[in-house]
């Protein structure tokens, strides 16, 4: 899907309640879930240990740490999204986050964002998003959740 140019984020005004964008594929790799966890101090064999991995885990091979899934919303609504002069935005939180289904390392997901709301706040707009992250080939997706960020002017 090609990249959404807005002008301001206030145009997603008459885009409540519709999907607005879907992400790239992203490939999860080895590497990057190296880093994500040397980074978090999260070492769990069932992200890095690839052999105790495949002998113990319900999954059979090393999954990608949900908080890392998670954390590749900002990637994916930055590199799908251009929300034209506003000057910055932030991660204001979740209402709700669910991790739906394992990610092994080496598959590749991408994120459907739909607008759920959009609110004036003080310089700027608060928007609330219903995130699914997907895998590919995958029959449900692998994180849901309810992602509230704000845009300044």
């Amino acid at each position: 899907m090609p990249k959404l140019e807005l002008t301001s984020p206030r145009e997603l005004r008459d885009r409540v309640g519709q999907e607005v964008v879907v992400s790239d594929w992203l490939e999860l790799t080895p590497d990057r879930v190296d880093r994500f966890a040397e980074a978090t101090g999260d070492r769990q064999w069932i992200h890095v240990d690839v052999e105790r991995a495949r002998r113990e885990s319900p999954f059979g091979a090393p999954i990608a740490h949900g908080f890392l899934t998670l954390s590749l919303l900002s990637k994916f609504i930055n590199e799908s999204v251009s929300f034209g002069a506003s000057k910055m935005g932030v991660n204001y939180g979740f209402n709700r986050v669910r991790f739906t289904d394992p990610v092994p390392v080496g598959a590749r997901i991408r994120a459907r964002l739909a607008v759920k709301g959009i609110e004036d706040i003080e310089g700027g707009v608060q928007l609330t998003w219903n995130v699914k992250v997907e895998r590919e080939g995958a029959g449900k997706p692998c994180l849901v959740a309810e992602w509230l960020t704000r845009r300044y002017d």
